[in-house]
Formats: structure tokens, C-alpha cells, sequence
């Protein structure tokens, strides 16, 4: 196991109704907020009214951000900055799943930089500075209600790239599962397969001596497949919604990955897809996962697909070639019990864009440490998945 610091100071308030500590939490921090949320799921559902009203009970000042769509834009970053600085704002308050809360947390950045904020993504600027950010999540899937990260697309280069840094963790996040009741099945299944990909990319490492951090992977992942098709099947059965958004948190606040050398190739891959075909991130990363296993199993990565079979799907006293490649074809069968697509042409991706989309995945190096890959095997593998 390599040496780590590890280091995480988001406070998660997790149950149902803890909504009622949102207005202490804020203003911890601040008086005047951004409030960020999406497309309206928020105001049909009643969260939006129950958090305006904390605001205006609280005496807090607000102004809104609406309209940010998965796969979040720049365009609603930049409009973000803006608000913050005409309203002299202190504190970016994300209502809604990881893609508002990613564009909250470079919205926090951004307000400190003079510059455009895609610089940040394009490595002319770093993030020195940023306003503090808070969360109430609706949607178990990113793991960004805990974790630094965040993944911003512009539709002029039509890239979508990612960065980290620990001044955008959020100071805190509320956790109901309950505000994840009217998620769709469809929404519901792409973030479970989100979080077990998180998952996957700490799970198959480099470096295979880092025995507690295995298991714990494989709990998420057992968590994850036990309690995904209750959560389709019964949207307001409050054990499985709850397992599921503890879950996302879990799988990537950084735990997994102490003393790792993770992955995260099927992630670099899927960013081009969804940057090019606007899909949903957990619906790419569905189709792609199992043609990576299937890619990356060699007889030097076996071992550890063996543990896979039998640590997270009961596979025994078989080859271990056969084992291994039964996990992969459960992946990919459980995945698609629960709706989601299992080819990119079904997506509507076109097979001419392929190679723009492996060039453009390793433009900066190859991708992967589990097994390393260059433009060919990232084609290789987008074929496969075609």
C-alpha cells in the first residue's frame, strides 16, 4: 500500500428532514448566497419551496441560478461568477445532483479568478481561491456532494474536461434520500452505474496490496447491485434510496483511493462521448465498462478480476479464466436489467466519430494505470462498444 495523507473536511448532515440545519449551516459561512439548481425538477417536487423558505426564515439573501443541465455548461458557470459578483454574494448554495454542484463549485472558483473560467480546464489557471459552496443533493450518482472534483462541458470546443482541488469540497451537504423519491428508473440506474464506475477505477489498481480498501470497494459494489433494482422497482422505499446516496458519497470522497494507483481510462473515454452526444454520463460509462474489463483482462490482471467474481458475484471453483469472465458478463447483464442501453449506436453515437473521439481521449498522454492505453486501445475499445 503507498504512502497517503488523506484529508476531507465536508460535513455530510444525512437523514430525512435534516433539511432543518440548513439555515445554521449557512450561515456559518454566509448571509448572501447564489441558490443553483437545474431544469425545474426541484420547484415540481417541493424542495424548492421548503429551501426558499429556510432562506427567507434564516434572513438570508439569494439569487437564483437556474437552468443548469446535465453535463453542465461554462456558459452557466460564467453566468454564475457574474450573479455573485453584482450581488456581492458569499456563498454558492448547489440544489440538485453532481452537475449542479459541479457548476456551483467552479461558479465558487471563478469568482476569485479575472479570467475566464474554462481556463481552469484548459491548465492556464489553477484555482487559488474560492468561495465556500454548500449542497442539498437529489440525485445518488457523482459523489460530488464530498469530493473536490468537478466536470464542465463548452459547447463551442465541444469538450467536456474535469479538474480537482480540495478548496472546492463543499462545507456541507445535505442528504436526504427522501428528495430522491421521484428519480426516475432510468435516471435512478445511470447513477448506479456512475457510482460502481467510481468504484471500478479505485477497484482494479495498479497496485494490488491494499487489502481494506478492496473490501470496501466491494461492499459499494454488493451495496450497489442489491439495492439498485429495489430502488427502480420502488422509488420511495427509503432503505434503498438511502443505501444508494451513502453509497455515492462513499465511492468517491477519497477513501477508496488511499494508498492506490487508480485508473479512471473508462472515465477520460466516456468524457468524449457525452462531449460530443450530450448523453448522460452514467448511461456511457454503463456501455463502455464491460468492453474495458473485457479489454484489459490479460493474464497479468487476472487475479484481480478472479477477486471480482468472487468477492462481489459468488463465482467459485471454476477456471479462473471462466470466472473472470463471468464477472464481466454479470456487469454487463446487470446493467442491462436495469434499462440502461449496452452499445453506443443505441445512443445515437456515430461509428465516423470514433477515432476523432480516441484521439482526442489521450491528446494529453495515455490513458489508465490498471492497464495502460494509447489511441489504439481507446479505439479498439470504442469499436468493441459500437
Amino acid at each position: 500500500m503507498l504512502n497517503f495523507v488523506f484529508h476531507n473536511p465536508g460535513k455530510i448532515i444525512f437523514g430525512q428532514g435534516q433539511i432543518k440545519m440548513l439555515g445554521e449551516e449557512i450561515k456559518k459561512y454566509a448571509r448572501r448566497v447564489l441558490l443553483v439548481y437545474g431544469e425545474g425538477s426541484i420547484k415540481r417536487n417541493g424542495i424548492y419551496d421548503e429551501v426558499v423558505k429556510i432562506l427567507n426564515d434564516n434572513g438570508i439573501f439569494y439569487a437564483e441560478l437556474s437552468g443548469v443541465k446535465p453535463n453542465p455548461r461554462i456558459d452557466s458557470v460564467r453566468e454564475g461568477v457574474k450573479l455573485c459578483r453584482e450581488n456581492n454574494l458569499e456563498l454558492v448554495l448547489a440544489v440538485g445532483g453532481g452537475s449542479v454542484i459541479d457548476c456551483a463549485k467552479i461558479i465558487a472558483a471563478g469568482f476569485y479568478y479575472t479570467g475566464d473560467p474554462w481556463d481552469f480546464f484548459t491548465r492556464q489557471a489553477k484555482v487559488e481561491k474560492a468561495l465556500p459552496v454548500g449542497a442539498v443533493l437529489t440525485l445518488a450518482a457523482t459523489g460530488s456532494e464530498m469530493n473536490g472534483n468537478a466536470v464542465i462541458s463548452n459547447e463551442e470546443t465541444r469538450e467536456k474536461k474535469g479538474l480537482g482541488s480540495p478548496l472546492l469540497i463543499p462545507k456541507f451537504a445535505v442528504l436526504d434520500p427522501t428528495y430522491t423519491y421521484t428519480v426516475s428508473p432510468l435516471q435512478t440506474a445511470a447513477g448506479v452505474a456512475d457510482i460502481m464506475s467510481h468504484v471500478f477505477e479505485q477497484y482494479f489498481s495498479a497496485n494490488n496490496d491494499a487489502y481494506l480498501q478492496d473490501r470496501i470497494c466491494e461492499a459499494v459494489l454488493k451495496t450497489c447491485i442489491h439495492y439498485a433494482p429495489i430502488a427502480c422497482a420502488k422509488p420511495d422505499n427509503y432503505e434503498a434510496r438511502a443505501n444508494l446516496m451513502w453509497a455515492s458519497t462513499l465511492a468517491l470522497n477519497g477513501i477508496l483511493a488511499t494508498g492506490k494507483l487508480t485508473d479512471w481510462a473508462t472515465h477520460m473515454i466516456e468524457h468524449e462521448i457525452s462531449a460530443l452526444y450530450d448523453i448522460a454520463h452514467g448511461v456511457g460509462l454503463a456501455i463502455l465498462t464491460p468492453f474495458w474489463m473485457e479489454y484489459v483482462l490479460t493474464e497479468e490482471n487476472l487475479a484481480k478480476f478472479v477477486l471480482y467474481a468472487v468477492n462481489v458475484w459468488g463465482i467459485v471453483d471454476k477456471d479462473e479464466k471462466e470466472m473472470a469472465d463471468m464477472a464481466i458478463e454479470k456487469t454487463r447483464g446487470f446493467f442491462k436489467a436495469l434499462g440502461l442501453p449496452s452499445r453506443l449506436r443505441e445512443v445515437g453515437v456515430k461509428e465516423d466519430d470514433l477515432e476523432f473521439m480516441a484521439a482526442r481521449a489521450v491528446e494529453n498522454g495515455s490513458l489508465g494505470r490498471f492497464k495502460e492505453l494509447d489511441k489504439d486501445d481507446v479505439l479498439n475499445i470504442l469499436k468493441m462498444a459500437f
